[in-house]
């Protein structure tokens, strides 16, 4: 580590240090410095990977309440707006600004404001990077350039339909190192600390509580003092261990409605030294929406990262997909968002296209495990005339899931977010991540919003979760278990943010497989049970190593410490959150699960692929492996039966036209495991492994789809996508985000009809972003006609 670290900190104080010369550097470094390392564990189990074990300082499991996610909250974008103060320069080159000064900042009003016209769509390089003169200090050379904004220049990464879809509300972040929370967001929080379950006396008034602590009033009604800790018994983590959405915890969480176009615009307010990051992550960001139906500009594109002092504007403009075919004078009531009063706002396309539960995460070239890991990751949900947030409105639409009714949409009383990942940290507590091994990395903790083993406090009555696998190689297989190990029945509502056709009951508690990214809604019954009752989710699945999960423990033998009376070598199984179950004296307003099993009613039919649509579309067909890769990139995809490439952003690897349906053949398998992610279409599985997929993915679409011979997975998938509305250059890659950034990612765009020639790749700099000229495979526009042909037979 010690050798990286030198090594690092010599490249980046060269006269002309930019990260995608640094990148390539870097992966020289990782060939170099792995022929010395050797593992540190010669366990049968690799977790934490090369690592010893993260050592728990004495926290005892399931004392600290569990973090409800702090909102971003928006604001109505004006018309115009005057310029208050600067964003806040650091002291140094190690460090980012100052707490208050960067909270001062984020609260005033937006500045500036893009204009709703053509030259509004441009990225602003008229105003300077307000840290142009100390990167320059650090650099050793004069800036002459060096834009505010990091986006892309010109027409290439202009907002596409600016005008028409101009953001109504905004919101305003910064990625900053680990610090307490001043609770300046407090105001904010739309439940404003008033509705059920978050006003005085309410299970969540409180934003944190430890058992074994001090008198915790200090956090009624406010996140102002939180420190950011996995637990009251650890170490705070440094300024440059944990890099967080303004630099804070409690996770952070966006709220949209469809109708309602919002501006997100991200600063970057990491160290300007590339060396300081305490051993791992670098400090140029891409923001991806995984997987909003955005362009491509806004889709947090790899290649199109921004520097520390800059900002990047991403327009996500929250339409559904078929906007521009579907129900175009929008007079279906079932195709809209709330509008704040108890209404509906129609909008044109398609209903059965209504997406839920997201997440938004770092893409940065190469380092995208890295800085998710490090806290570049948010969770997203989009509220919709279907999904309101709402449980008591009965207008025939609202599916009344359970959530509350304070609000006239997005309340989150009886709806709670989760983000589960392994994580690992050193003998100082700081969290650790090992660079070298690239098979993939594992943590020897789950943590649950960052957190060490907390609880959580329910009503006896229904509950919606929404869980998502934010680890970085890890595989999960969730169950719900009572103290008394009886099984806990789940209904599954959503699947990767797709609400589903119809719900699916897990009699017994246990989940499948849910690879890295993939998102599951779930809804348990706590009414079922006594208060004071404990329940538990427990993990069943165990990993020796990151190449793919070994399997799974049973209910039994996962419950009580599986770990410590040797019934896995991994740490990572077992229990990992508490529920305890408490009075409720209310009415549960919210629908019956078992009202929409097979057989029942539908929550949202499944869109449809005609016939004729799936005969005459084109093939392609993507195998990924280890074929031709390197030391330092052995993860390479083979597109249409060609070669084995590794990552290169200007290659097009598949380029299909808008508005057409294509059928993409996924391959892989061979020991190891990869979660593929087709970023900004959802897909419809047709087959796997030649055989029909499981009720859980029959009923739904997906943006991850599993790889390999693990439990719930296949060596080969096939799945129908329809592209439209916007075009660009978009990705598809391994989740296993190890494997991603060595390098098993392609390009691929969305062109129009008759387009010959491929979008330019961007090349940003310190001083502004070029751009490159792309190339493309042999197939990319035929694609794999031999594919096509023996499908068709």
């Amino acid at each position: 580590m010690s050798l990286y670290r030198s090594s690092i900190r010599k490249l980046s104080t060269t006269k002309h240090h930019n990260p995608t010369y640094s990148i390539y550097l870097r992966r020289l470094l990782f060939v170099a410095i792995s022929i010395q390392h050797t593992p540190l564990l010669a366990d049968k189990c690799n977790v934490p990977t090369d690592a010893p074990p993260s050592p728990l300082f004495n926290a005892q499991p399931f004392t600290q309440s569990l973090y409800r996610f702090e909102e971003f909250g928006t604001r109505q974008l004006p018309s115009s707006s005057s310029q208050g103060i600067p964003f806040p320069t650091p002291k140094n080159y190690n460090s980012s600004p100052d707490g208050s000064m960067l909270d001062t900042f984020l609260s005033q009003p937006l500045y500036p404001i893009p204009n709703k016209n053509s030259q509004g769509a441009l990225a602003n390089t008229q105003d300077f990077n307000p840290w142009r003169n100390k990167i320059g200090a650090y650099l050793n050379r004069t800036l002459s350039k060096a834009p505010a904004e990091g986006r892309p220049p010109g027409n290439d990464w202009a907002h596409q339909r600016w005008s028409e879809f101009y953001p109504v509300e905004y919101t305003v972040t910064a990625q900053a190192g680990a610090r307490v929370n001043s609770g300046w967001r407090d105001q904010y929080q739309s439940h404003q600390y008033k509705s059920q379950e978050f006003r005085l006396n309410g299970l969540y008034h409180s934003t944190y509580h430890w058992d074994n602590g001090p008198d915790t009033d200090s956090y009624y009604g406010t996140t102002f003092g939180l420190e950011m800790q996995f637990h009251p018994s650890m170490p705070v983590q440094d300024s440059n261990s944990v890099w967080t959405f303004d630099g804070t915890f409690p996770p952070k969480l966006l709220k949209m409605r469809y109708g309602y176009p919002l501006l997100f615009r991200h600063y970057n307010a990491l160290p300007i030294s590339p060396s300081a990051n305490n051993g791992f992550g670098l400090h140029t960001l891409s923001t991806h929406q995984h997987n909003g139906h955005n362009p491509a500009e806004s889709d947090g594109y790899t290649q199109s990262f921004f520097f520390p002092g800059q900002y990047y504007d991403y327009r996500w403009p929250v339409i559904l997909a078929g906007h521009d075919h579907i129900n175009k004078k929008a007079t279906n009531p079932k195709a809209g968002g709330p509008d704040g009063y108890g209404g509906i706002k129609k909008i044109p396309g398609d209903y059965r296209e209504t997406m839920s539960t997201l997440w938004f995460h770092d893409h940065m070239l190469d380092f995208t495990a890295q800085n998710v890991y490090k806290g570049n990751a948010a969770m997203l949900n989009i509220y919709s005339s279907i999904d309101r947030g709402n449980e008591s409105i009965n207008d025939g639409t609202n599916l009344r899931f359970p959530s509350g009714d304070y609000l006239d949409w997005g309340n989150r009383d009886y709806d709670v977010n989760l983000v589960m990942a392994d994580k690992a940290w050193d003998k100082r507590g700081q969290l650790f991540f090992n660079i070298f091994n690239l098979d993939g990395f594992l943590g020897d903790q789950m943590l649950v919003n960052w957190q060490y083993k907390p609880y959580l406090d329910v009503r006896a009555r229904k509950y919606r979760f929404r869980l998502l696998n934010g680890s970085v190689s890890r595989y999960m297989k969730l169950a719900v278990m009572t103290e008394d190990k009886e099984p806990v029945p789940v209904y599954m509502i959503a699947n990767d943010g797709n609400i589903m056709q119809h719900s699916v009951l897990f009699e017994k508690g246990e989940l499948p497989t849910q690879a890295v990214a993939e998102r599951y809604d779930i809804i348990i019954d706590f009414s079922q049970f006594k208060p004071g009752t404990k329940i538990y989710l427990v993990n069943l699945m165990e990993h020796n190593d990151g190449r793919e999960p070994e399997g799974s423990l049973s209910r039994s033998k996962a419950f009580n410490n599986p770990f410590k009376r040797g019934n896995t070598c991994d740490p990572a199984v077992g229990k990992f959150l508490e529920l305890r179950v408490q009075p409720y004296s209310g009415k549960d307003l919210s629908m019956d699960p078992a009202n929409y099993v097979k057989g029942q009613k539908k929550m949202i039919p499944l869109p449809k692929f005609t016939k004729s649509e799936l005969a005459n579309a084109k093939h392609r067909t993507f195998d990924f492996g280890r074929s031709s890769g390197t030391d330092s990139s052995p993860w390479t995809i083979k597109t249409d039966g060609g070669q084995g490439f590794a990552a290169d952003p200007k290659r097009l690897s598949a380029a299909p036209n808008k508005g057409d349906v294509e059928i993409w053949h996924l391959k892989g398998g061979g020991g190891w495991s990869h979660p593929i992610h087709i970023h900004f279409e959802e897909g419809k599985i047709l087959s796997r492994d030649g055989g029909k997929p499981p009720e859980w993915e029959r009923w739904a679409r997906k943006d991850v789809y599993r790889l390999g011979e693990d439990e719930d997975s296949s060596r080969e998938l096939t799945v129908a996508l329809r592209f439209r509305e916007f075009k660009g250059s978009y990705l598809e890659h391994c989740h296993n985000t190890q494997h991603e950034d060595h390098a098993q990612l392609l390009r691929w765009d969305i062109e129009n009809p008759g387009q010959t020639v491929p979008i330019r790749t961007p090349m940003p700099t310190w001083n502004g972003v070029s751009y490159a000229d792309s190339f493309s495979l042999p197939t990319y526009k035929a694609g794999d006609k031999d594919a096509k042909q023996e499908f068709n037979e």
